[in-house]
């Protein structure tokens, strides 16, 4: 059945706009690059159980602190264990922690900074004051205050990587929100006596989560980085437990003898890190071309 008149060129046009964008993103290097990167990032961390030629944890202590081999792709730690085996665990745990943190912080951010940006005047400022103060505490030192309580877990670092990572798409969103409040579709929908939540939930969210997904895909290698930087200090993941930032730590205590340790648990940081970034910018140009760059 061919579309009616009123549908058919509307349906036309939003083809011919994702066409566009699609053309758009193919053309960009840093795209394509970015989204390589990031296929990979999660293919290794998935399949890692099938990927690893070794055991992470097995010791092998006559092949300790062996270089790179055909045996060993990245050598051997201290204790005979194979190093890329071990790599491709810790992705699990980068992606553990990313899949989960930006979520939960996306979610609780947009929900607040919804809240924020169309609730009163003295609730804008309350959930304001809170955001500051939460970006103003150091995540390290949270870190130390959090683990002296509890003692270090994945759980601790989970939690540390949601609580400081909110205000970043709670102030996004309110932004966003304030800025929709009193155009004319929201006011017609006040008018005819629409509820806040279903003007949040219906008109108000369908325009905010845009942004809020391209800073989520910037936010990931921070929160990569908060990780194993937690895990390097010894207060995230603990050992036996396969962490980038455990190796970069492991690594650093012998990188006299066996330098590729350190070599092996920095360079899926960088190419995470570059692979987002380049995928969050390339989205962000398309999607939102008043803060992407000319042209």
């Amino acid at each position: 059945m061919p579309p009616g008149p009123a549908d058919g060129p509307g349906r036309e046009s939003a083809g011919r706009e994702r066409r566009d964008k699609l053309r758009r993103f193919l053309s960009d290097w840093q795209g394509v690059t970015g989204l390589a990167l990031v296929v990979l990032f999660f293919a290794s961390a998935i399949l890692a159980p099938w990927l690893a030629p070794y055991d992470p944890n097995a010791m092998d202590i006559p092949a300790r602190m062996s270089g790179p081999s055909l045996a060993h792709l990245a050598g051997t730690d201290q204790l005979g264990r194979d190093t890329f085996s071990r790599v491709l665990h810790g992705g699990r745990v980068a992606l553990y922690i990313a899949s989960i943190g930006v979520s939960v912080s996306l979610v609780l951010g947009l929900v607040l900074g919804m809240v924020a940006g169309f609730g009163p005047r003295w609730l804008d400022s309350l959930l304001l004051l809170v955001f500051d103060a939460v970006r103003s505490f150091p995540a390290i030192i949270l870190a130390l205050a959090t683990v002296a309580l509890t003692g270090p877990s994945l759980g601790v670092v989970l939690a540390i990587v949601i609580v400081t990572t909110i205000p970043s798409y709670a102030r996004v969103a309110r932004t966003a929100t304030m800025a929709l409040r009193h155009t004319e579709f929201i006011l017609a929908e006040r008018s005819l006596g629409a509820s806040t939540p279903r003007i949040l939930l219906h008109h108000v969210m369908p325009n905010v989560i845009g942004p809020l997904l391209i800073l989520a895909a910037m936010e990931v290698p921070v929160v990569v980085s908060i990780e194993a930087g937690l895990s390097f200090l010894g207060i995230g993941v603990l050992p036996p437990r396969s962490s980038w930032g455990t190796i970069l730590n492991e690594g650093y205590l012998v990188i006299r003898d066996a330098p590729w340790m350190v070599v092996a648990g920095g360079i899926p940081l960088i190419l995470t890190t570059l692979g987002f970034t380049f995928l969050g910018e390339a989205l962000r140009d398309i999607f939102d071309p008043r803060m992407g760059r000319e042209r």
